[in-house]
């Protein structure tokens, strides 16, 4: 256990951050499930709608640096290919 009040203030902050990342990783997973789900129903309006918001949540947890840019780059571009196929097997 820390010792000192320098390291005990950074245990809090700490705490703090990890509760925080924690609820946004936990909305970020929750949103790409419903695009997933959407998808998996074949609904493309509603698959759509999960995208947008999943997009921006993801686009969100980026900018806070909870993850890497590039892995929430790849995983808005996994989503929208999923969507996009939904679209192009409705049409065929």
């Amino acid at each position: 256990m820390a010792n000192h009040k320098s390291a005990l203030k950074r245990a809090r902050q700490n705490r703090v951050r990890r509760a925080r990342n924690v609820h946004y990783k936990s909305l970020m997973r929750s949103r790409i499930r419903k695009v997933r789900d959407a998808v998996a129903g074949g609904d493309k309006g509603a698959a759509e709608s999960a995208l947008r918001h999943a997009v921006s949540v993801i686009d969100r947890v980026a900018s806070k640096g909870i993850i890497h840019r590039n892995t929430a780059s790849r995983r808005i571009a996994r989503l929208s290919k999923m969507v996009h196929r939904l679209g192009q097997r409705a049409a065929s």
